[in-house]
């Protein structure tokens, strides 16, 4: 049976921006960066810190892998009060701030190329 997901796409513009973005402003670790095919495309996975699903930085191609929008990731924490202040400290920009819903507390931001996240808590 499936144990887990391994690996999720995010579309972005820059994967060099992207990178700082992800682990300056949300803490993620660099897995791996490698080229990939012909162009200045590459190949990059990262992970939250203690996280067992990966991220791919893709780079988009405007025409079939467009960047932005709401994407379906939620992000979660054990406390999303405090990771909300720590992340828009790190200048993370927040759609809302945390409300709560019948399920949990939730908060949406985006990233440096308009793909928007949930962040909810376990």
């Amino acid at each position: 049976m499936i144990s887990h997901i391994k690996l999720v796409n995010i579309v972005v513009k820059n994967q060099q921006d992207a990178i700082a973005f992800y682990t300056e402003k949300l803490g993620f670790k660099v897995i791996v960066d490698e080229p990939l095919g012909n162009d200045d495309a590459r190949w990059i996975e990262l992970k939250p810190p203690q996280g067992q699903t990966r991220i791919i930085l893709l780079k988009s191609d405007q025409q079939y892998v467009p960047a932005g929008g709401l994407s379906n990731i939620v992000f979660t924490t054990d406390n999303v009060e405090q990771t909300y202040f720590k992340l828009k400290t790190n200048g993370v920009l927040f759609k809302e701030p945390p409300n709560k819903q019948p399920w949990g507390l939730s908060a949406q931001f985006e990233d440096l190329d308009g793909n928007i996240f949930v962040l909810a808590s376990n």
